[in-house]
């Protein structure tokens, strides 16, 4: 039994010093190993990957995207602070998983990646009133922030995603204040567009009597005496073969209308 108890114990402590010598390096990890303070030149992908515990190590970077969210005083325009949730999207380049372990060690992300953004951010909010933050220009200032961080971290291995203003806390007066200042805009745009429509309107009206007035001048010119003694005899001729009692009154330029007498 003793015999049996210590092959056990023998059988534990092979499979434990085993497992201490193995690693397993995940989907969207980078496994830089270090052996004897010597970082190797390429870096290990993913799988179980094997190494001495004594002498070597295995710093597994994250290459996946992550979210770093903070929460910011930015300045604004007009000298404001205004608190903001701000999320940044990036992800390490795994093509530089070495290159940012071997400069900025393990804690990278504080290094040089939040140091920057940060910076940026105020850099960035610093150029806009805080209507612009709260309301108007919200994805304008993510996207500048955004490629402006990328300028200062890609050439070190960090690609960004995204920059994402979450939430813009303001005074409780300051949001109404550029609440109504909105609203007296949109109503402001909603009055040039009627006075537009009435302009319109009033010139459709003109070029329509313009239309109407050369036409009479067309029609006007038109009638000569003799076309107007035509149409009157053409007249006095549909109302004599009228079957209706009549009274025809002309005067000495005019035809006269001889209406023969009633067979009744």
């Amino acid at each position: 039994m003793k015999l049996k108890n210590v092959f056990k114990a023998c059988t534990l402590l092979v499979l434990a010093f085993t497992l201490s010598q193995c690693t397993i390096v995940r989907p969207g990890e980078v496994g830089i190993v270090q052996r004897y303070g010597v970082i190797k030149e390429k870096p290990v992908t993913q799988g179980i990957k094997w190494y001495g515990p004594i002498s070597s190590t295995i710093v597994k970077i994250n290459t996946r995207t992550v979210e770093s969210f903070n929460n910011l005083p930015l300045p604004t325009k007009e000298g404001l602070s205004v608190n903001t949730e701000i999320s940044l999207l990036y992800h390490v380049n795994p093509a530089s998983a070495k290159e940012v372990y071997t400069r900025f060690g393990r804690n990278y992300e504080e290094v040089m990646v939040l140091s920057n953004f940060r910076a940026t951010a105020r850099e960035v909010s610093a150029r806009y009133f805080a209507k612009e933050l709260y309301a108007t220009e919200r994805t304008k200032i993510e996207k500048a922030i955004a490629d402006e961080l990328s300028t200062h971290i890609a050439q070190y291995g960090f690609i960004v995603d995204a920059v994402l203003l979450k939430d813009i806390i303001l005074p409780t007066q300051l949001i109404q204040a550029i609440e109504n200042k909105v609203n007296a805009e949109q109503a402001a745009l909603q009055m040039e567009f009627i006075v537009e429509k009435q302009r319109k309107e009033a010139e459709r009206l003109v070029i329509e009597a313009e239309g109407i007035k050369k036409a009479q001048t067309i029609i006007n010119e038109s009638l000569t005496d003799k076309l107007l003694q035509y149409n009157n005899i053409q007249m006095l001729k549909s109302l004599a073969n009228s079957v209706n009692a009549k009274v025809i009154v002309t005067d000495s330029k005019t035809p006269q209308l001889m209406i023969a007498p009633d067979s009744h």
